[in-house]
């Protein structure tokens, strides 16, 4: 079943700047090859739902198994019979606003 997810996963504890770990996980997520994209705050992940469920854990996993202490925060949205809603959802709002 197509799921949307966005997704922050964090190092907690270890310091004011975080760039280093957070690239290691959104390099897990961008090899996946599943669609995706990033944000300043989350990353958004599109395919099948163990698909995505496995690529989130991949990438906590990257670096909850260095010993750091993760923080997960994520939103879903499982909609049956849809695809490419990381675009089209944008898409829709776009045209909406004449851009």
């Amino acid at each position: 079943m197509n799921t949307l997810v966005a997704v922050a996963i964090a190092p907690l504890g270890i310091g004011t700047e975080l760039a280093n770990e957070v690239a290691e996980v959104v390099k897990v997520i961008r090899e996946s090859g599943l669609p995706n994209r990033t944000t300043s705050m989350f990353t958004e992940i599109e395919g099948e739902w163990d698909e995505v469920m496995k690529v989130v854990k991949e990438a906590t996993f990257v670096l909850a198994e260095k010993g750091i202490r993760t923080e997960v925060v994520l939103k879903a949205d499982i909609r049956p019979g849809y695809t490419n809603t990381i675009n089209t959802k944008v898409d829709k709002v776009n045209d909406i606003l004449g851009g």
